[in-house]
């Protein structure tokens, strides 16, 4: 994601990281820098312009950190002062840019961020405020992306060199130790990593759109065979259990673990996300609500099917799943234990990723994307970058909803050509009137919704008020045995509240 060519390119030289970019691409990745807010969503422009933050990690005491693609350095931002500081990186090449998308805090009070550009893995020391840099492992091709601290171990996956790679940063001497385990599928990629609470590694490893394996990496126990025999060999069927992703699971960029022992993979080319059971093997797959019109426009009528993009995925302390979804401009909170899924809408876009040129060569205020490509939790509250905005945001998770979803039934039973009803209630939360709308989401073609008993897809909820929503729900004649999840709920302006109906078909 970098300037196209500059030969025929106009280049005004204004001192700052916008010179990275010619004039006419500066709109498209520089943003406005315009920070704006919702009841749920709070956003702070970083004062250097043109920065394009992506990696963001907390440390300790609620201080936020993260990665310039732009500049090269770390920034923090201090939430109680409201303040950024930026950090110089001295050896960072002049006019170098880089996708930054891994990131983490140490115990002992450094940052340590991955470098695609560069095959890099840099160290920021928070108490000298010195930059180290480490050479990345590398064939010929490589992308060092997510970065996780386990203890004295770092780890980190190789997205295009298709392999998993541990650090051993406790060593006394000045060498950084390291072991590289290639990933099973060949000439594929090796996205993210989750560990789960017996040292195993869970990451996926996938061919673009064809699919690919949910692997399973002991990797305490090759270290442990390792100690005992003293000898360094391949991983291979002792070490490592595979398995096959649903089909409809093409592109698993995010994983992680809940408090559960579910593993969670966010699929970045659908608008789902699916959960995978250890003990039962079985996957389940959710959907999120369509994106809103704003965030990608539709100008020309281009776009069919809009989809949400879910890209990364973590748990919180609370156990709740926490995922950006890419193409609909929201960060989002799952708890499985509620089946609720509450998705919140930031409000800064940027027009020149959507089709928001209604044919007048002005762009629409309000469309596009601001390009959420990461985020961390600390707390009730979720910290993320606008990549081509140049602002950091937070979400408050700890702000009442404006609405309460009840479901007449959280299970339904059907067989291939039946209909149930489902009766929702929406209950009102605040002093104001809203607007909302429907959403109707099932997982899979073969289960229909409709709306019934003059329910619209449009409504007005005042304060204090509960309105009914009737919906029927069908199974195809050639709907195929097995359980799925339907997203019902409403969407306002600002945040999206729904739950999942669990629809076995016999």
């Amino acid at each position: 994601m970098g300037p196209p060519d500059e030969e025929t390119s106009t280049m005004t030289i204004t001192g700052t990281p916008a010179d990275n970019f010619p004039d006419e691409e500066r709109p498209r990745f520089c943003g406005s820098g315009i920070a704006k807010s919702t009841d749920f969503v709070t956003e702070y422009s970083i004062p250097t312009e043109c920065t394009n933050p992506l990696a963001i990690v907390t440390d300790y005491e609620g201080n936020v950190w993260f990665a310039q693609t732009n500049t090269g350095k770390l920034s923090k931002f201090d939430p109680n002062t409201e303040t950024f500081t930026e950090y110089e990186n001295p050896t960072w090449p002049k006019n170098g840019r880089s996708m930054m998308w891994g990131i983490d805090y140490a115990p002992d009070g450094t940052i340590w961020f991955t470098d695609e550009t560069f095959d890099s893995v840099w160290k920021f020391n928070t108490i000298d405020e010195k930059y180290y840099r480490l050479g990345y492992p590398s064939m010929d091709d490589s992308l060092p992306q997510r970065l996780h601290i386990d203890g004295s171990q770092i780890i980190i996956n190789d997205f295009t060199g298709n392999k998993l790679t541990f650090f051993d940063i406790g060593q006394s001497s000045g060498d950084v130790e390291y072991t590289s385990f290639p990933s099973p599928v060949d000439n594929s990629v090796t996205a993210d990593f989750a560990l789960d609470d017996d040292g195993n590694v869970w990451y996926t490893n996938w061919l673009f759109q064809q699919g690919g394996v949910l692997v399973k990496l002991d990797y305490d126990g090759y270290q442990n065979a390792k100690q005992e025999t003293g000898l360094e060999f391949f991983a291979g069927d002792m070490f490592t259990e595979i398995y096959q992703l649903p089909v409809a699971l093409l592109t698993p960029n995010g994983a992680t673990i809940s408090d559960d022992g579910k593993i969670w993979l966010a699929d970045t080319t659908s608008s789902s996300f699916f959960s995978f059971d250890p003990t039962t093997e079985e996957f389940t797959q959710y959907v999120t609500a369509d994106p809103l019109l704003s965030t990608y426009g539709n100008q020309t009528g281009v776009v069919k099917t809009p989809i949400s993009r879910p890209y990364w995925i973590d748990s919180d302390e609370q156990g709740r799943i926490i995922f950006n979804e890419q193409n609909a401009n929201n960060i989002s909170v799952f708890d499985p234990k509620s089946n609720s899924l509450v998705e919140y809408h930031v409000p800064s876009k940027n027009p020149y990723w959507g089709d928001c040129d209604p044919g007048t060569g002005l762009m629409l205020a309000d469309c596009g994307l601001a390009q959420i490509f990461d985020f961390t939790v600390y707390g009730e509250k979720i910290w993320f970058t606008q990549w081509v905005e140049n602002n950091i945001g937070v979400v408050d998770t700890s702000v009442p909803l404006p609405v309460e979803i009840q479901l007449g039934s959280e299970t339904m039973s059907l067989s291939s050509g039946e209909m149930d009803h489902l009766p929702v209630l929406v209950y009102s939360k605040t002093s104001d009137s809203i607007g909302a709308s429907v959403i109707l989401s099932p997982s899979h073609d073969f289960l229909k919704t409709k709306l019934t008993h003059d329910s619209t897809e449009t409504f007005q909820l005042d304060s204090g008020e509960t309105e009914t929503i009737h919906v029927d729900i069908m199974a195809t004649d050639d709907a195929i045995p097995g359980t799925y999840k339907i997203l019902v709920g409403v969407q306002t302006s600002d945040v999206a509240v729904s739950k999942y109906v669990t629809v076995t078909l016999e």
